[in-house]
Order: structure tokens, then C-alpha cells, then sequence
């Protein structure tokens, strides 16, 4: 027989027997990691002198049993803990019924505290309760979960048998929390805009369509929430953030998912340069939150976030890596001619500025480690961003890059109606799929109301998490990445 086949046997003789396979009257009133901290510097001599009692539940993980005693491992939401069952503290029938439960199988507990003799903290059972019964066994103990492909498909199993799982996401809500904390300190408000927009706009990339039956018109999620937050700004609010989700309709990598967690913030009278300092003072404030210090290891290399950042312009970046001069950047064709020399494919209607950033792309961006700054993007890659005052096409613009991913976008916004009309118009003669094909006029209208100088910025929350859990895919920190079905 095998073990699903077992596990729904016991589960059979179980109910035969009167017994409720899945109660919902039992009350924890502990976690292991109370009991640890309340108890486990104690020594066993201590430990029996204390006539409290604990209430603890959780999954078994795994059971040793000796004819009339047993230990087994507790698994709860802060960790785990021995408990030892025997048959002359919980009586006789309790004890056969212990018997026909399974690794696996979620447990009610109540006892009191004592230590092994090997110094190990553990709940000397009084009595107990099965809370649910499992029907699937759980994988080898010594070898876990090791496909990758079922770890993101069945992340419930994943979260079970892998702690390390368990704390990458706990310190993503942590990050989330102090990034919260962060922005409420400095005065900005946390606001929600909409999800489903009839113009996919904010960003260059290519929507999910949907359709709205009630009022008979094409919708798209999201891929940024950047004119909404403007219109705000307009509105009159300085100062606001949003944390939630963009959908782009394009490939997956390790870097990439068509759902991910964006933090989108602007701060009315302020520019790109401002934000340099605030996004490192923001990072330094969630390295010394979550790695305790800004040196911390990823993916074999050594983090530091000391201040001040490397600030490195993408023309220099390109002539650097690429070992060309300045009249080579300068031409679409010399441009166009390099990139067809070291093999990287290119499109006829690209721009020079596309080229100088695909260029960036393929060469400068894997070698970035260290946290820089680069400054000084083509003004035709940065349709939403201000124009440099001294070079009228660079934009006042700079993205974030640290251990060769990037890890942020901003620029002095654009504040200009008539200059952003002209861009949206010179958008739109490119008919390209990821571009909007119709003006957002509302936002327009709002901008023509007068827009602040303001300075904006988003920053990817999957990827930040990754950078701080020495994560190498996207898909290790997100709860449910997108996967194909199984057929």
C-alpha cells in the first residue's frame, strides 16, 4: 500500500472510531518561539520547579516512537519543538489513537516544559488533539524539496519543509513594512489608484487587455501608476507613494515576472538629484532593518551600501565598456554598426537613444555590483522626464543599479502640458505595440491645471527583496509566480 493510500486508511479507522479528523475548537495559547524564549535558558533543574503549563499546535514533522512513549517535532508558524507523548500521561486510548496519526498531520498539545537529557527543550504531553489529518506524505527528510519546478507550483508544500523559503517572504513583509514606515516618517501619504485603466500609460511596455461587460468597453491592467500619482500631485497631495502591483505583458527571466510589486513616490518641489540622496538614505535605512549593517553577501559578492554611491553618466558608462570614443555614441549609424559587430540584434526604427540603451544593456549593466547611479539618459527613452537645462537631449533622469540588477527609475518630472502633448503626439507616429495609440487627454487636462516641479521615482519591490535575501530569481520571492500550465 502506499502512503497516500496509508494516510487515508488511518484517516478511515479514524473516523470508525468516533474520532473528528477536522475539529475547529482547539485554541493555542503559545508558540514555540515563546516557549523557547521564556524557557530555554533555564536548566532542567529550574525546569521542574515551573508548574506552568503550554498550549501549543502545529504540523508534526517528524515522530520517534519507543513502544509507549514517543518524541515527535512540532512545527508552528515561529519555528518548532520536541514534544515527548507518553501513554501513562495521556491514557491508554488517547495513546492508541496517537498511534494512527501520521508526519504531517496538524496536532493540538497541551503539557508542560522539561529538558532531555541531551539539553533539549521539550513539551511533556498531557494531553492532545488532532486538529487535521494530512493525505499526502511530505518529501524525504534529509533531501526536502529540491525540484525547483514543484517548490513555485506547490508553494504550500514549499513553505512546509523549507524554513529558509519561510524566511525570505517574512522579510519581505518586513521590507514592506520599514519602506511604509520610511515614507509616513517623511510625511508622505500612501494612496491606492486604479488597477484597470482605459489608457495603458506611465510606462513603454506592452499592456494585458481586458474587457468590462457592464459598460461595454476594453480595459488594461496597469503597467504603471505614474499619471494617476501625477494627477494627485496636481491635486495637491506633495508628497505621495503607492505600493502595489504593475502588469506588463512580456517574457519571463529571472529578473522578470508579468506581475510584480512596483513602489511608485513623488515629492513635489524637489529633482533627480534630491531623490539620489533619499534613495540612499532609504536602502542604508533597510539594510540596518534587515541585514543589521550595509555589508551584506549576494550571490557571491559583498554588498556595501556606504554613502556616497558611485554617480556615473551612460554616455561614459557605454565609451567604457565598449572602449569607443564619443563620436561613436553620437551617431545612430556608428551606433547601429557596433551593435551588428559584437552580434546584438537591432530594429530598423530604432533611435539612437534605444541604441545607447540597448548597448548600456548588453554591457554595462551585468558588471554594475557596486550601487551607482547612472545619469544623463537620451530625452527620447524618457518620454515622461524633464529636459537637462545645459543639453536639451538628456533627460534629468538617473536609474539605480546594484549587483547588476537594476533597482530604480527616476527623474525630475516632466511638468511642461505643451512639451508632454508633443511628446505623447511624436509617441503615437511610432505605432508600436507598447505604446499607447490614443492620447490620455484627462491626464493632459490635469497637468494644464499646473503641475509642481516635482521629482518621481519607482522602485521594483521583488527585486529589492531578492537584493536583501540573497535571492537569484525573481520567482524565489514571489509567493506564486506566473507558470505555465500542466498539462
Amino acid at each position: 500500500m502506499d502512503e497516500i493510500a496509508q494516510k487515508k486508511k488511518n484517516l478511515d479507522d479514524l473516523r470508525a472510531e468516533g474520532v473528528n479528523p477536522y475539529p475547529n475548537d482547539f485554541r493555542p495559547l503559545h508558540t514555540t518561539e515563546e516557549i523557547h524564549s521564556r524557557y530555554g535558558a533555564k536548566s532542567r533543574e529550574d525546569l521542574e520547579k515551573v508548574e506552568d503549563t503550554c498550549v501549543i499546535a502545529g504540523r508534526v514533522m517528524a515522530i520517534r516512537g519507543f513502544g509507549k512513549a514517543s518524541f515527535l517535532t512540532l512545527q508552528d508558524r515561529k519555528g518548532k519543538i520536541q514534544v515527548y507523548i507518553r501513554r501513562d500521561d495521556v491514557g491508554e486510548e488517547p495513546y492508541r489513537i496517537f498511534k494512527k496519526l501520521d508526519i504531517g498531520d496538524i496536532i493540538g498539545v497541551q503539557g508542560k516544559i522539561f529538558k532531555t537529557k541531551t539539553g533539549e527543550l521539550t513539551v511533556e504531553a498531557q494531553s492532545f488533539r488532532l486538529l487535521a489529518k494530512s493525505l499526502r506524505p511530505l518529501p524525504e527528510k534529509w533531501h526536502g524539496l529540491r525540484d525547483v519546478e514543484i517548490r513555485y507550483r506547490q508553494r504550500s508544500l514549499d513553505l512546509i519543509v523549507s524554513p529558509h523559503v519561510r524566511e525570505i517572504f517574512l522579510k519581505r513583509t518586513r521590507l514592506i513594512s520599514s519602506i511604509r514606515a520610511f515614507f509616513n516618517s517623511k510625511d508622505f501619504i500612501e494612496v491606492e489608484t486604479p488597477m484597470m485603466q482605459t489608457i495603458a500609460g506611465g510606462a513603454v511596455a506592452r499592456p494585458f487587455k481586458t474587457h468590462h461587460n457592464a459598460l461595454g468597453i476594453d480595459l488594461y491592467l496597469r503597467i504603471a501608476p505614474e499619471l494617476y500619482l501625477k494627477r494627485l500631485v496636481v491635486g495637491g497631495m506633495e508628497r505621495v507613494y503607492e505600493i502595489n502591483r504593475n502588469f506588463r505583458n512580456e517574457g519571463l527571466s529571472t529578473l522578470h515576472n508579468p506581475e510584480f510589486t512596483m513602489l511608485e513616490f513623488y515629492q513635489s518641489y524637489a529633482t533627480y538629484e534630491d531623490l539620489m540622496d533619499l534613495t540612499e538614505e532609504l536602502f542604508c535605512t533597510l539594510a540596518y532593518d534587515l541585514c543589521g549593517g550595509l555589508t551584506f553577501p549576494y550571490q557571491g559578492h559583498t554588498i556595501d551600501l556606504t554613502k556616497p554611491w558611485k554617480r556615473v553618466s551612460l554616455d561614459d558608462a557605454v565609451m567604457s565598456s565598449c572602449q569607443v570614443d564619443r563620436n561613436t555614441i553620437t551617431s545612430r549609424e556608428t551606433m547601429a554598426r557596433l551593435l551588428h559587430d559584437k552580434e546584438i540584434p537591432t530594429k530598423d526604427e530604432m533611435t539612437l537613444g534605444e541604441l545607447l540603451l540597448l548597448a548600456f544593456e548588453k554591457f554595462v549593466e551585468p558588471r554594475l555590483i557596486e550601487p551607482t547611479f547612472i545619469l544623463g539618459f537620451p530625452i527620447d527613452v524618457s518620454p515622461l522626464a524633464r529636459r537637462n537645462d545645459k543639453d536639451r537631449n538628456k533627460a534629468d533622469r538617473f536609474e539605480l543599479f546594484i549587483a547588476g540588477m537594476e533597482l530604480a527609475n527616476a527623474f525630475s518630472e516632466l511638468n511642461d502640458p505643451q512639451d508632454q502633448r508633443e511628446r505623447f503626439l511624436s509617441q503615437l507616429q511610432e505605432k508600436r505595440e507598447d505604446i499607447p495609440q490614443e492620447l490620455d487627454e484627462d491626464f493632459l487636462m490635469a497637468m494644464e491645471y499646473g503641475m509642481p516641479p516635482t521629482a518621481g521615482e519607482g522602485i521594483g519591490i521583488d527585486r529589492l527583496t531578492m537584493l536583501f535575501t540573497d535571492s537569484a530569481s525573481i520567482r524565489e520571492v514571489v509567493l506564486f509566480p506566473l507558470l505555465r500550465p500542466e498539462k
